[in-house]
C-alpha cells in the first residue's frame, strides 16, 4: 500500500509540472502578441519587416524605418494666458468737471433757510413765517456767496465789540431807527457800538451792574446765558467780561441785520424766533434767561413761549425781564399804551410763570426777575389747584430739531421727597471748575456708552489735538487772531474746552444725526452750542466764522447729502482768509480737496497727530480773500 500510493502521487507530480509549463508559455505568447500590438497601434509608422507572412503584408505600404529627429523648443515664446472671449471694455467715462462759480452780489447776505422771499409762502399765524424754512435740494445754490465789494478782515476783540466795518455790514437802517438809543452809529468809514439798548440807556455795562445788585453775577453760579430779541447784542458783549457766555438771537426781520452786527462785532448770536417749534438747545441748558423790551408776547397762546423758556432754563436759573409791561406806572406814557392794558398784560405774565411753580425774586425799577425751582417737588403738589399747564406725557425734552412747541409743563428729573433742595439732574460744579467737572448727564448714566472715564480721556485727547493743531496751523497759535469758532461735530466739547484760555468762542454743534444726543452735557459744562443738520443750511448769517472745525462730518453724512453742498455751506459762513480743519478718512479727504481746490482755499492734507500709519488724516484749508466786483463792474 505504501508503494502504491507513492507512485501515485509521483504521477499527480509530472501532471501538474506539464500544466504549469503550458499555462506559463499560454501566458508568455499572449503577453508577448498584446505587445506587439500595442507598439504597432502607438507607432508613428509600420513595423519594419519580419519574415512572418502578417509582417510581409504590413509591410507592403511601409516607408522605410527611419528614427525622426528630436524635437527642438523655442524656449523664446511669450505664453498667453489671458482669456480671448470677453466683452469689449466699455468706453472711458470723463471725470465730472467741479464748476462752483461765484453767486451774484445780491446774495452776499443770503441765509438759505431764512430767505426773506421764501418766508412769504408760509402763515403769519404766531409768526410761523419767520421760523425754518430751507429750500429743496433742487433749489439749493450750485456757487459761492462772496463778500461784500470792499469786504475787510474784523478788528480782533475787544476793539471789535465796539467797532465794525461798515463795508461788512453796509447798512444804515438801525442807526436811524435806534438813533436815540445809542444801538449802532456810522462814524466814516466805521460802524460803532456804544452798548446802549431800548432799556439801557446808561449803557449795557451800567445795566448788567443793576442786574448784578439783585442776583449774583461773580460766585461762578451763573455761566450761560440766552437773550432773546438781542438788538445788537450788547447785553451779551458785556456779560463776557464777567465769564458769562450769551447766546443771543433775534429773527431776520425789520430790525435789518441785527445779528449780523453782533457776530461782527465777535458775539455769539444765531437767528432765530419764539413761534411754533422749540429753541434748538436741550432742555436745562441756560443758567439765566433775559428778554428786554423783546416784544415777545409772554401772556398770550396759553403762556407756550415762557413754557418753552421755563424747558431751556436749568433748575434753579432765572429769568429776567425789563421793559414793557415793567414798571408801567412810570413809562405807560411814552410807550403810548393805557395803564389797564400794560397792567393786565403783567397780570398776566405773573399769572404763567405762578402756573409754571416760578417764584418772583425781586422788581425793582425797570427789572424783574423769577427764579425757576430746583424740582418739581412742591410744584407737584400745586399741580392739584394749578391744573394748566399740566406735566407733559413722558417725552424726549432734549429733542429740538423741528420740534413742536407744547401748552405742557417740562419734567424734570426726579429727587428724593426727603430732598427737597435738592437740584433736579444734579447740580452744577461753579465755574471754572465747571469746564472739566463731570456733567451731570453723564454721572448719573443719562448718556449711553459715555462714561466718566470716557470723559476724563477724550478732555485729553482734545487737549494733545489742539496742541497739535497749533504746531500746523500757526494763525490758531496767534492768540486773537481768531474770534468767532464753529465745531461741526462737537461731541463732549473737548475741543472748545482745550481752546477756553484763548481769547474766543466756540459754537458747539451736535448735528441730529449724531448716535448720542451730547449738547446737554456741552451746556452742563458751561460752554454753548446748538443743534444742527448739516444737509441744511445754518441759521446764521454769511461769514459769521473765523475759523470751522469739522471732525467725521463727511464720514456722518455720507449718503445723506451732497459733499458739494456741505462744503458751500462752509465757504458761505466763512469769512474771507478763515481756517478749516477737516479730520477724516484719507479717502474722504483725497475727495474734499478735489472740491475745495476750485472754491479758491488753499489746502493741504496732513497726517494725523499720531504718525502716517493712521488712516484718519487732517485737512489744513484757508479760505482765500475774494469779494464781489464793485457796483459799477
Amino acid at each position: 500500500m505504501a508503494i502504491g500510493g507513492g507512485f501515485l502521487q509521483s504521477k499527480f507530480a509530472v501532471k501538474a509540472r506539464k500544466a504549469n509549463i503550458c499555462y506559463i508559455a499560454l501566458v508568455t505568447v499572449l503577453c508577448t502578441t498584446f505587445y506587439l500590438l500595442g507598439i504597432w497601434q502607438n507607432s508613428p509608422g509600420p513595423l519594419a519587416a519580419s519574415t512572418s507572412s502578417s509582417a510581409a503584408i504590413l509591410s507592403r505600404n511601409a516607408v522605410p524605418c527611419t528614427f525622426p529627429k528630436p524635437t527642438t523648443y523655442n524656449t523664446n515664446i511669450q505664453l498667453d494666458f489671458s482669456a480671448h472671449h470677453l466683452p469689449e471694455d466699455p468706453p472711458p467715462v470723463a471725470a465730472r468737471e467741479i464748476h462752483l462759480p461765484p453767486c451774484d452780489a445780491s446774495f452776499s447776505e443770503y441765509t438759505p433757510c431764512e430767505d426773506p422771499q421764501r418766508s412769504l409762502k408760509f402763515s403769519r399765524d404766531m409768526l410761523v413765517y419767520r421760523e425754518r424754512h430751507c429750500p429743496e435740494p433742487k433749489e439749493k445754490l450750485k456757487c459761492r456767496v462772496p463778500a461784500p465789494h470792499g469786504y475787510r478782515i474784523p478788528f480782533r476783540w475787544p476793539k471789535s465789540r465796539e467797532f465794525a466795518w461798515f463795508a461788512n455790514v453796509p447798512h444804515k437802517h438801525l442807526t436811524v431807527e435806534k438813533k436815540n438809543q445809542n444801538w449802532v452809529k456810522v462814524v466814516g468809514k466805521q460802524l460803532q457800538f456804544p452798548g446802549g439798548g431800548t432799556m439801557f440807556p446808561r449803557g449795557a455795562d451800567a445795566y448788567i451792574d443793576d442786574i448784578g445788585k439783585l442776583i449774583n453775577l461773580k460766585d461762578g453760579s451763573i455761566r450761560t446765558a440766552i437773550d432773546t430779541g438781542c438788538g445788537v447784542a450788547s447785553w451779551g458783549a458785556y456779560l463776557l467780561s464777567r465769564n458769562i457766555l450769551a447766546v443771543s438771537f433775534a429773527p431776520r426781520d425789520t430790525h435789518e441785520a441785527q445779528v449780523q452786527f453782533a457776530l461782527e462785532r465777535g458775539v455769539p448770536a444765531l437767528i432765530g424766533i419764539l413761534a411754533s417749534i422749540r429753541l434748538p438747545y436741550p432742555s436745562r441748558a441756560f443758567d439765566m434767561a433775559h428778554c428786554s423790551r423783546c416784544l415777545i408776547p409772554w401772556g398770550q397762546f396759553d403762556g407756550l413761549y415762557l413754557i418753552e423758556i421755563d424747558r431751556i432754563l436749568r433748575p434753579g436759573g432765572y429769568w429776567i425781564l425789563s421793559g414793557p409791561p415793567i414798571n408801567w406806572e412810570k413809562h405807560w406814557k411814552g410807550w403810548e399804551r393805557t395803564r389797564e392794558d400794560l397792567k393786565a398784560e403783567q397780570n398776566k405774565i405773573e399769572e404763567v410763570a405762578r402756573s409754571l411753580c416760578w417764584k418772583k425774586i425781586k422788581q425793582k425799577d425797570d427789572l424783574a426777575i423769577w427764579r425757576k425751582p430746583t424740582n418739581h417737588i412742591h410744584c407737584k403738589q400745586a399741580k392739584k389747584l394749578l391744573k394748566k399747564p399740566s406735566f407733559c406725557p413722558m417725552q424726549d425734552p432734549d429733542m429740538a430739531w423741528y420740534t413742536k412747541t407744547e401748552t405742557c409743563l417740562t419734567r424734570l428729573p426726579e429727587v428724593s421727597d426727603a430732598d427737597i433742595k435738592g437740584v433736579a439732574g444734579g447740580e452744577l460744579a461753579r465755574w471754572p471748575e465747571r469746564l472739566n467737572a463731570i456733567p451731570p448727564r453723564i454721572r448719573s448714566g443719562s448718556l449711553a456708552g459715555i462714561t466718566a472715564e470716557k470723559f476724563t480721556e477724550n478732555t485729553e485727547l482734545w487737549k494733545k489735538r489742539v496742541a497739535y493743531y497749533k504746531t500746523m496751523d500757526h494763525a490758531l497759535a496767534e492768540r486773537g487772531r481768531y474770534r468767532n469758532l464753529l465745531d461741526m461735530n462737537s461731541y463732549l466739547g473737548g475741543f472748545a474746552a482745550a481752546l477756553i484760555d484763548d481769547p474766543l468762542w466756540v459754537m458747539n454743534v451736535v448735528p441730529v444725526e449724531a448716535e448720542v444726543n451730547t449738547l446737554g452735557a456741552i451746556y452742563e459744562r458751561g460752554l454753548i452750542g446748538t443743534y444742527q443738520n448739516w444737509c441744511e443750511a445754518m441759521s446764521t448769517y454769511p461769514r459769521t466764522y473765523d475759523f470751522i472745525h469739522a471732525d467725521s462730518i463727511f464720514s456722518l453724512y455720507n449718503d445723506r447729502c451732497e459733499m458739494e453742498d456741505i462744503l458751500l455751506e462752509m465757504d458761505r459762513i466763512l469769512r474771507p482768509e478763515g481756517s478749516v480743519i477737516i479730520r477724516d478718512d484719507v479717502d474722504v479727504l483725497v475727495k474734499i480737496k478735489s472740491i475745495v481746490d476750485v472754491m479758491q482755499w488753499d489746502a493741504r492734507i496732513a497726517d494725523h497727530e499720531n504718525g502716517p500709519l493712521e488712516r484718519e488724516k487732517i485737512l489744513f484749508a484757508v479760505k482765500l480773500y475774494w469779494t464781489a466786483p464793485a457796483s459799477n463792474q
